[in-house]
């Protein structure tokens, strides 16, 4: 049992350090700034030894810092419709996709390269997406609320088409009212959505 212990532990440590580094890199980026791994490092509390255990280059941290953010707003999908109703989990999950741009692009120097070597494309990202928007979908269409004639890769160009069309510092009301818009338009007509007008979706 203490054997078994001894070989779990470092795996358990070594997979905290690569969370803090990467929460320290995501705050990093957050700010604005450049950083260097140093500062990342001594922001997740760790050697630069350890930050290169992890991720031998910069390019190798910022596109895990990529993956994972990614990761976490496609699975945002599932978590929002153990709470919520499916069009409201699809306006509350837009939301969240508008924080994640706003994190890529205070990184979008870094994720430059990345992209220039191919480690991750936007066509993989848009699959992602759009398996997650499908979840939602899905969920509607299952319930009655939503159409079940809409693609779920043309919701996700829709978006990402609002974030073209605006400003990302002072276009956040007017992304809301488009975002408003494309959930009225994939909702199912009928009595199913009656009286969501009423109380909006802003509160979501």
């Amino acid at each position: 049992m203490s054997e078994q212990t001894q070989v779990k532990r470092p795996r358990a440590d070594a997979e905290r350090n690569r969370a803090r580094l990467l929460d320290a890199a995501k705050a990093a980026f957050s700010s604005g700034q450049t950083p260097t791994l140093d500062q990342i490092a001594r922001a997740a509390g760790v050697g630069i030894g350890t930050l290169y255990r992890h991720f031998p280059t910069r390019e190798a941290l910022v596109e895990a810092l990529y993956r994972k953010e990614l990761a976490d707003l496609c699975g945002a999908a599932d978590e929002l419709l153990k709470s919520r109703a499916p069009e409201r989990a699809l306006r509350a999950w837009m939301d969240v996709f508008a924080n994640y741009v706003a994190a890529k692009r205070e990184m979008a120097d870094a994720l430059r390269a990345v992209f220039a070597a191919g480690s991750v494309t936007v066509s993989q990202a848009r699959e992602e997406l759009t398996v997650a928007v499908r979840t939602i979908l899905d969920a509607g269409v299952a319930d009655g609320t939503l159409r079940d004639d809409v693609r779920p890769e043309d919701v996700v160009a829709m978006i990402v088409g609002a974030f073209t069309a605006t400003s990302l510092a002072g276009g956040q009301e007017q992304r809301g009212r488009m975002f408003d818009l494309l959930v009225d338009a994939v909702r199912r007509p009928g009595p199913a959505s009656q009286g969501t007008h009423a109380t909006g979706l802003d509160n979501c």
